[in-house]
């Protein structure tokens, strides 16, 4: 779509009365690709990857150390830090939710969990491994721990490699979501979920002109087949003191996995489940605070500014968006042996 067409879009959406939104929750279960279906092994399997740091070249990273489950899905720093102390370009996406989630990564370049299993592990910055090869040869099948656990995910055979790998990994963060939000609960009828100023919230976010972007179930934009996102321009608006200041030009977004001009700043719209425990925002963690991100993205993206009781009533209404956490407890790993020690980065 081009971007004058999505303008066209987003003003026709916000012109709509805010009655007229149709509010949705989370399905019980995340979309599934048919190659992968979840079960109980994979799942397992999967946690084990996720936590484990003996994928990075220093053995010290994991999944988990910039999408941390322990806490918001993410690690609350503006940039993800991966090996030996390295900065990425962009804030860490939380993990929560993100199985409802038709593209991953801010840019959408991965259509699937598995594709975006597979990319940090052999990123220089964030895990370092040198490549899916030597990730399965030095790592995967040197740690003969895992043969059995990948045998009761996939069978004997030759099973323990890169695709297999992504797929545990994927089968476990489609466990990760968090249903039951005191919006869930008011969406399905219970009136009393939310307070009167979070339902105050609630209308202004739509009046406003919020679910232009920010709609469907994880308010992440309408629900996409796997591998189809929605992409819409970051910053809109530019003449205003918010784009310099939060300097939010300086990554091109989508343009930088595509190379189409196209593309230049156009960001798959993240969801906001869970939003108050996710701080600092944006893809640049350039905004410390719900509230300063809530002003900045009505002046960039809809050309208005909010007062201050504006401002609170959507964020009390954000607040209610924080759903309950399905309990983690850290797996228990299959032994190092000395090859993987003499292997690992000092």
């Amino acid at each position: 779509m081009k971007i004058a067409k999505l303008s066209a879009l987003i003003a026709a959406l916000v012109a709509a009365p805010a009655m007229a939104q149709q509010w949705e929750t989370l399905p019980d279960t995340p979309p599934t690709p048919e190659d992968n279906p979840t079960t109980a092994a994979k799942v397992e399997l999967g946690k084990m990857l996720y936590f484990d740091p003996r994928f990075s070249s220093t053995g010290t990273v994991s999944c988990n150390s910039c999408h941390n489950v322990m806490l918001g899905g993410e690690d609350n720093r503006p940039v993800a830090v991966g090996v030996e102390g390295q900065k990425g370009g962009r804030s860490a996406p939380t993990v929560w939710n993100a199985a409802y989630l038709s593209v991953q990564f801010w840019d959408g370049r991965a259509p699937t969990l598995e594709e975006q299993a597979k990319g940090p592990v052999i990123n220089p910055i964030e895990m370092g491994i040198k490549d899916h090869q030597t990730l399965v040869n030095k790592r995967l099948k040197a740690i003969t721990g895992y043969q059995p656990y990948f045998e009761k995910a996939f069978g004997k055979g030759d099973v323990v490699n890169i695709e297999n790998f992504a797929k545990a990994i994927a089968a476990y963060e489609r466990t990760l979501i968090t249903p039951n939000s005191p919006y869930s609960r008011y969406v399905k009828g219970d009136k009393k979920a939310l307070t009167p100023q979070q339902i105050a919230g609630m209308e202004k976010f739509a009046k406003v002109g919020c679910t232009a972007c920010h709609s469907g179930p994880a308010f992440a934009g309408p629900q996409k087949p796997l591998g189809e996102g929605f992409f819409v321009k970051f910053p809109t608006f530019t003449d205003n003191p918010y784009v310099s200041k939060y300097k939010l030009t300086e990554d091109g977004g989508r343009y930088e996995a595509t190379k189409k001009e196209a593309d230049r700043h156009m960001w798959r719209v993240p969801t906001l489940l869970n939003i108050a425990l996710t701080a600092p925002y944006f893809h640049n963690g350039s905004v410390k605070t719900l509230d300063e991100a809530v002003r900045v993205m009505a002046k960039t993206q809809l050309n208005k500014d909010l007062s201050d009781e504006d401002v609170a009533d959507i964020v009390a209404f954000l607040n209610g968006l924080t759903g309950e956490f399905p309990e983690q407890t850290m797996p228990r790993l299959p032994a190092t042996p000395p090859s993987v020690i003499a292997d690992i980065k000092e």
